[in-house]
């Protein structure tokens, strides 16, 4: 019988959780932030070599995010939560995901003990994976090379994944953050190779929606999210059902209370949401935040804003992230 996402249990083990499981397994090491058509690729060149080998497959990846340790005070726009993260790769085919703290203990190994505490003594590992550009170890002097030559000496095989173009840009992290920031959200999705969503707990706002007819679920993003301010076409999942939708991410400039949010409208949706859990994915720009003379223009503007969503939607049936369930 063909393996089934439903039939595959996906493991993480964190830390010093029992590894028995993902030992001996073909790891894919990287930060995979966003999980995008770069990383999949290295993901995809893991599951074969593992399956040639008849061995577990699995991404050892870090959190938080390596900048965020070496750089606490900057901007982080991450891509994926962690939760995010696993719910992508889970969904890719992998056995597990090896989740290690990234923290002064971890980063003050050397890329030889890296090598020697990590992939052998830990998890005994069968091959690594990487992309091309990735480093590792105390100042970062771990290259694709050397882990070439630690591969040969301690008998695990080392595949080094070249980058992955996509009409000829180089996919990676940073361009997926650059198309958002741009509100190019269909360039993002090309890229990423699904639509960029988020998850959050409903929230209370200031009800004013239900007096303009259009009655919101409103998210409180990650302060860092730099994705552009505006009205975007959404597709929302609750609770395993999903809605059309469209939202505006900002700090609406006619009622402007400071706080940013986004504002969900759920087409052909009654009910109550409040603390509910919502994946929501960006499926088409409509516009930028506006400032309205009255009411009744705000309104004639929402009307067109939900027509024109309703529009991108339609065009984009079946765009939504296939996300796993982490065991």
């Amino acid at each position: 019988m063909a393996d089934t996402l439903a039939d595959r249990q996906f493991t993480v083990v964190r830390n010093e959780d029992s590894a028995e499981r993902l030992r001996e397994a073909v790891v894919a090491i990287g930060n995979f932030d966003g999980v995008h058509l770069g990383h999949r690729a290295v993901i995809s060149a893991a599951l074969e070599r593992a399956r040639a080998a008849q061995r577990p497959a699995a991404v050892l990846t870090f959190e938080p995010h390596p900048r965020s340790f070496f750089q606490p005070d900057l901007p982080s726009f991450r891509l994926s939560s962690e939760a995010a993260k696993l719910r992508l790769l889970a969904a890719t085919g992998l056995d597990g995901a090896i989740l290690l703290t990234f923290d002064a203990a971890l980063a003050s190994l050397t890329a030889e003990e890296f090598v020697e505490r990590i992939l052998m003594e830990r998890f005994g590992v069968a091959g690594a994976v990487i992309g091309f550009n990735f480093h590792f170890g105390k100042e970062r002097r771990g290259s694709p090379e050397f882990l070439s030559e630690q591969g040969g000496i301690h008998g695990f095989s080392v595949d080094v994944v070249p980058p992955f173009m996509l009409h000829g840009q180089r996919v990676s992290s940073g361009a997926v953050r650059d198309a958002l920031a741009q509100g190019h959200v269909a360039e993002a999705t090309e890229l990423l190779g699904y639509p960029w969503f988020v998850t959050g707990q409903v929230v209370h706002g200031d009800k004013r929606g239900r007096t303009l007819g259009y009655p919101t679920a409103n998210l409180r993003l990650d302060p860092d999210c730099a994705l552009k301010h505006g009205v975007y076409a959404v597709r929302v999942g609750v609770g395993g059902e999903r809605y059309d939708g469209v939202a505006n991410f900002g700090r609406r400039p006619m009622f402007d209370t400071g706080a940013v949010l986004l504002e969900i409208f759920l087409f052909d949706f009654s009910g109550d949401l409040y603390g509910a859990a919502l994946d929501v994915a960006f499926i088409g720009w409509i516009r930028p935040e506006m400032n309205f003379d009255g009411v009744e223009e705000l309104i004639r503007r929402m009307d067109q804003d939900s027509s024109q969503a309703r529009h991108l939607l339609a065009r984009a049936p079946d765009a939504f992230p296939a996300l796993g369930v982490p065991g």
